[in-house]
C-alpha cells in the first residue's frame, strides 16, 4: 500500500492541493503491495462514485503524473508524490 499527496491542475488556478490517494492493488501478484509501484507502472480507474483517472509512476514509485476526472467536474492534470 502506498499513499500519495496529490495536486490537480485546472489551468487558470495553477496546481492546487487535492485529497491523498492510497493504492493497494493485488491479485495473483502484487502490482502495488507493501511498497510503491515500479517506474513505468500505469494505473487506470473508473468508478461512478470516484470518477476516472490514469496515472504513470516515476522515480521508483515516488511520484506520478496523469489525468483525473472527478464526478461532476471536467478533466484535470493530476500529480502526486509519496507521502512521508
Amino acid at each position: 500500500m502506498a499513499t500519495y499527496n496529490t495536486e490537480i491542475y485546472t489551468g487558470g488556478g495553477g496546481w492546487q492541493a487535492d485529497e491523498p490517494l492510497t493504492l493497494n492493488i493485488a491479485n495473483r501478484g502484487q502490482a502495488v503491495g507493501d511498497g510503491t509501484p515500479s517506474t513505468g507502472t500505469t494505473v487506470t480507474w473508473t468508478s461512478p462514485d470516484a470518477g476516472a483517472g490514469n496515472v504513470t509512476f516515476f522515480d521508483d514509485g515516488n511520484s506520478f503524473r496523469g489525468t483525473a476526472q472527478f464526478p461532476g467536474e471536467g478533466p484535470v492534470e493530476y500529480r502526486g508524490s509519496l507521502a512521508d
